[in-house]
C-alpha cells in the first residue's frame, strides 16, 4: 500500500536528512492509507443509498437528485476552509476540520431519517460532503514530499486504499440497516450510521498518526535547500522542525490562485480535465441507483453495481500513476475521456432491467474517472509552485465539486423529467467535446 520513495527532498540537503524525510514520505503513505480506507466507506456507503433515501422521505424522482448534489456541494464548500487550514496549519489541521464536520453531517442525517425529513436530511449531507473534501485532500497531500515525476505514483497509492472501503461500503448498507432497524431506529439509518463510524475513524488516524505534517516539513526543507541552511543543522538533526506557520504571501491567497492558474496553461487545462471528470462521473453514478431502482433492484443489486463502479475508480489506480509518469499526464487524460465516453453510451443505453450493462457500464465510469483524476491533480501539483500550491489545489476542488453538484442538479431533472438514456448522451457530448480539446492543446 505504500510506495518506496526515493530523493524526495529537495536539492542542497544533507544525506541524513534525505533519508529521514523518505522515512517520513513512507509513514505519510501508509497513514493517509489507512484514512482513505476507513474513510473511504463511509462516503461511499453515503454516496449510494442517500438519493434513494431523499426519493422515499420526498416521494419525488427528481428531488432525488438533490442527495447527491448536496453531497457535492458540501465538498466544494468544505475544499476552501480545508485548504485555508492546511495552508496555515499544515496537512493534519486541514484534515481534521474535513473529517470533523462529516461527522456532524452524519448526525444531523440521522436526525433527518428520524424525523422523516427530507430537507433536514439534504442539509446534512452538504456536511456529509466534508468527508469527500477530505479524502481529495489527501491525495494531494501524499505528493508534499514527492520528487519530480513521481507525484502520480505517490497519489495514485493513496487513491488506491480508498478501494476497499469503498467497495465494502454499499456493501454494509444491508447489513447495518437491519442491525439498525434491530435497535428501534428508523428504517434509513443504517448507512448513517456506519458512515458514522467510519468517519470517526478517519479522524482518529489523522489526529494521532499524521506526524510530523508532510506540508509543513515539505516548505521547512525547500526553506532550507533554497538559503543553504544544511550546514547551520547538527548533524544529529534528522528532520527539519517546522518553521512558524507561514505567511499570507507563502501560504497563497485564492486570488493568488486565479493569478497563478491564469499564468500556468498546463495547470488550467489540469483543472478542466479534474473538473469534467468528476461531472461526468458524480453525474451518472448519482443516478444509476435511481435507475436500477425503478427496474425493482433489490439493495443488493443496487450496492453490487455500486461496488464495481468504485472498484473501477481506485483498484487500478497506482497502474494509472504510473502510466502517467511513464507515458505522460495528458496522454492518459484523453484516454480517460475515451473510457467515459463509452460508459455513458453504455450505461445511458441500458434498461432498467439491462443490471449487467449498466454494470459494464459504471465499472467504465471510474476508471475514467480514475484517468483524469489522478493525471489532472499530478499534472496541477506539479506545475504549480510549492508556495501557491494548497490554495490552487483547494481551488481545483471547489471547482471540480461545483461542477459536480450543478451535474447532479442537472441528471436528476434530466432523469425526472426525460430518462437515463438522455443523461448518458449529454455526458456522452461532454466528454467527448473536451477530449478533443486536450488532444489538440497538448504541444
Amino acid at each position: 500500500m505504500t510506495a518506496n520513495p526515493t530523493n524526495t527532498t529537495p536539492p542542497g540537503a544533507s544525506p541524513g536528512r534525505k533519508t529521514r524525510v523518505t522515512a517520513v514520505q513512507r509513514r505519510t503513505l501508509t497513514v493517509l492509507s489507512a484514512a482513505q480506507i476507513s474513510g473511504g466507506i463511509g462516503v461511499a456507503v453515503g454516496l449510494t443509498f442517500s438519493s434513494v433515501t431523499v426519493r422515499e422521505l420526498s416521494g419525488s424522482t427528481a428531488l432525488s437528485g438533490l442527495a447527491g448534489t448536496a453531497t457535492v456541494l458540501g465538498a466544494a464548500l468544505l475544499a476552501l476552509p480545508t485548504a485555508k487550514s492546511s495552508g496555515r496549519s499544515g496537512r493534519r489541521a486541514g484534515l481534521t476540520l474535513a473529517y470533523g464536520c462529516a461527522l456532524l453531517g452524519c448526525l444531523v442525517s440521522l436526525l433527518a431519517v428520524a424525523l422523516g425529513s427530507w430537507p433536514l436530511l439534504l442539509a446534512g449531507l452538504v456536511l456529509f460532503g466534508a468527508a469527500s473534501a477530505g479524502n481529495l485532500a489527501s491525495r494531494y497531500a501524499a505528493t508534499d514530499l514527492s520528487p519530480p515525476g513521481h507525484s502520480a505514483r505517490h497519489l495514485s497509492l493513496v487513491v488506491w486504499a480508498t478501494t476497499v472501503g469503498s467497495v465494502a461500503g454499499p456493501n454494509l448498507a444491508e447489513p447495518a440497516e437491519r442491525f439498525s432497524t434491530g435497535l428501534g431506529m428508523p428504517s434509513g439509518s443504517g448507512p448513517f450510521a456506519v458512515a458514522l463510524v467510519s468517519f470517526a475513524i478517519a479522524l482518529g488516524i489523522i489526529v494521532v498518526a499524521l506526524r510530523p505534517d508532510p506540508l509543513l516539513l515539505a516548505r521547512s526543507a525547500s526553506s532550507n535547500a533554497s538559503s543553504n541552511a544544511s550546514s547551520d543543522t547538527s548533524p544529529d538533526s534528522d528532520v527539519p522542525a517546522p518553521g512558524p506557520a507561514p505567511s499570507e504571501k507563502s501560504a497563497g491567497t485564492f486570488r493568488t490562485a486565479w493569478r497563478v492558474l491564469r499564468g500556468t496553461p498546463v495547470a488550467a487545462r489540469a483543472l478542466v480535465a479534474i473538473a469534467v471528470s468528476h461531472t461526468a462521473m458524480v453525474s451518472i453514478m448519482s443516478m444509476t441507483p435511481v435507475h436500477l431502482d425503478h427496474g425493482g433492484s433489490t439493495y443488493t443489486v443496487i450496492g453490487i453495481v455500486i461496488s464495481l463502479h468504485i472498484a473501477g475508480m481506485y483498484v487500478l489506480s497506482p497502474v494509472v500513476g504510473w502510466l502517467a509518469d511513464r507515458v505522460g499526464r495528458t496522454t492518459v487524460l484523453v484516454a480517460g475521456m475515451g473510457l467515459l465516453l463509452a460508459a455513458a453510451v453504455l450505461a445511458g443505453g441500458a434498461g432498467t432491467h439491462d443490471v449487467t450493462q449498466v454494470a459494464v457500464g459504471l465499472l467504465l465510469l471510474g476508471l475514467g474517472w480514475s484517468f483524469g483524476l489522478i493525471s489532472g491533480s499530478a499534472m496541477l501539483s506539479e506545475a504549480v509552485p510549492l508556495e501557491h500550491r494548497t490554495p490552487v489545489q483547494g481551488l481545483s476542488d471547489l471547482l471540480m465539486n461545483v461542477c459536480g453538484a450543478a451535474g447532479t442538479v442537472i441528471a436528476g431533472l434530466i432523469v425526472g423529467g426525460l430518462s437515463y438514456g438522455v443523461l448518458g448522451a449529454a455526458v456522452a457530448v461532454m466528454v467527448t467535446v473536451t477530449g478533443a480539446w486536450l488532444a489538440l492543446t497538448r504541444a
